[in-house]
C-alpha cells in the first residue's frame, strides 16, 4: 500500500489498478489445497462461490479503507493453465462455463452491489483461448452485462496469429475491449 502511493503520487495522472487472484483459500476448493488442481468446491450459486465472490468485495473494501482503489478485476489468472501446471502451483481451475456461471450467479452481482465501480475482466489467460471462452462468457447476455473487457496473456502469442483471436473477438464483441493483463520476457 505504500508502495502504491508513492506510485500514484509521482504519476502525472491516476493509476489505473486491477487486481487479479491466484487462488482461494484452500478450504473452498475441491482439493483442500491452494496449489494444484482444484476447482471452486460445489457450483455457481453455492455457499463457496458466493463466499470467493465476497472475498473480492473484502479486498476491495481493505484496499478502499487505505484510500487504493482498483479500476478492474480479473475473476480467476490463468483459469485453464491450473490444469497444465505442476502440482505445487497456486490456482483455480475453471472452464468458460464455469467462469460464465461463477459471474452470472455470485461474481457479478456481488461487484455491482457493492459500493465499488470496479470493473470485470474475464480470462486473463493465453489468447489461444479466443474467441472461444469470450463466445461462451460474453454470449451469455447476463454475463456480458457485468463483464468489461478480456484479459489476455502474451505467451502462446506466436502459435494463434492476432487475427483469429483479437481481432476475431473484437468482431464479436465490440463494445468490450481486450486488454494485455500478463507478459513477461526470458
Amino acid at each position: 500500500i505504500p508502495l502504491l502511493h508513492q506510485a500514484s503520487a509521482m504519476s502525472r495522472r491516476p493509476l489505473s489498478l486491477y487486481a487479479s487472484p491466484w487462488t482461494s483459500p484452500a478450504w473452498l476448493k475441491s482439493n483442500g489445497d491452494i496449489r494444484g488442481k482444484g476447482a471452486l468446491k460445489g457450483q455457481a450459486g453455492d455457499k463457496y462461490h458466493k463466499t470467493w465472490a465476497n472475498y473480492f468485495i473484502k479486498f476491495l473494501d481493505e484496499y478502499a479503507k487505505h484510500n487504493v482503489t482498483f479500476w478492474a478485476v480479473t475473476a480467476q489468472n490463468e483459469p485453464l493453465t491450473a490444469l497444465l501446471t505442476p502440482s505445487q502451483f497456486p490456482t483455480i481451475a475453471f472452464t468458460a462455463s464455469q467462469q460464465r456461471d461463477f459471474v452470472v450467479h455470485d461474481l457479478g452481482p456481488a461487484l455491482a452491489s457493492s459500493p465499488h465501480r470496479t470493473r470485470l475482466i474475464i480470462l486473463d489467460d493465453q489468447r489461444i483461448h479466443l474467441p472461444r471462452w469470450a463466445k461462451a462468457v460474453l454470449g451469455n447476455a447476463t454475463a456480458a452485462r457485468y463483464v468489461a473487457g478480456v484479459g489476455v496473456h502474451w505467451y502462446l502469442d506466436s502459435v494463434i496469429p492476432a487475427s483469429c483471436s483479437l481481432e476475431a473477438t473484437h468482431r464479436l464483441f465490440p463494445d468490450h475491449f481486450l486488454l494485455y493483463t500478463e507478459a513477461c520476457s526470458g
